[in-house]
């Protein structure tokens, strides 16, 4: 599933009100044709060049487009499962233009709302049982500049590999338990220069400001530092 059929899609769904019918394996292609593109940008010897900028280019265009078409859709079928629990007339035609992994969403929705209307309008009794909260160690970096751990909840891990957390300024954000990162031994650098977005060794994609504090991965930390661009402070282990 290439970029221009994927933007061909989302310019359907958004020129209409309803779902459109797509193939119930459209993510799955997308995320097949993401990892084809970063196998090819992991056999540049050189991330930095002109054409792997290119690669990673699409690839966060092939992210952005993925999420617009999920976002767009889902507000559709939020709508439908709204009409649906108060009992007004929808479209069943829409329903059956749902993918898989869509309508789990339609039916969970549906009955959470239906839930929620026996306990609020039915006055029927509620559920006290909660899920356990689930913690892990992050790593924070300190005003000494020492990293330390602390017990924060454990991010929701998304298809793509996890949930990707901002690089904000004086500060080190990390996900305990992300294989893409444990994997590669990493460093702790300061970023002396504004770049622009790049592909790390870990698959993740890095967008550096002047001031920030993170973790890179040794190869590309390293590439960096010979470029003036980061300073290394530490290295994790």
């Amino acid at each position: 599933m290439h970029l221009d059929d994927l933007r061909s899609i989302l310019l359907s769904e958004r020129e209409t009100g309803r779902l459109t019918a797509v193939a119930p394996d459209i993510f799955e292609k997308g995320h097949a044709e993401l990892a084809a593109i970063t196998k090819k940008v992991y056999a540049f010897e050189d991330p930095f060049s002109d054409d792997a900028r290119s690669l990673i280019d699409e690839t966060l265009s092939i992210r952005e487009t993925l999420q617009d078409l999920f976002a767009i859709r889902s507000r559709k079928i939020l709508a439908l499962t709204i009409m649906h629990a108060e009992g007004n007339y929808y479209d069943r035609e829409e329903v059956k233009r749902m993918i898989p992994a869509e309508h789990e969403m339609f039916d969970a929705a549906t009955a959470s709302i239906e839930k929620c209307q026996g306990i609020l309008l039915y006055n029927k009794p509620r559920s006290t049982i909660h899920a356990p909260l689930i913690t892990a160690p992050s790593v924070v970096a300190s005003e000494a500049g020492e990293v330390e751990e602390t017990g924060e909840p454990l991010p929701d891990l998304m298809e793509d590999g996890g949930q990707e957390l901002p690089l904000a300024a004086g500060s080190v954000a990390q996900a305990a338990g992300m294989p893409s990162i444990l994997a590669h031994p990493c460093t702790l650098v300061r970023v002396l220069d504004d770049m622009e977005s790049f592909m790390g060794v870990d698959g993740r994609i890095y967008t550096l400001s002047k001031g920030d504090i993170v973790t890179l991965p040794e190869r590309n930390a390293a590439v960096l530092s010979e470029r003036n661009i980061v300073l290394n402070i530490q290295i994790c282990k």
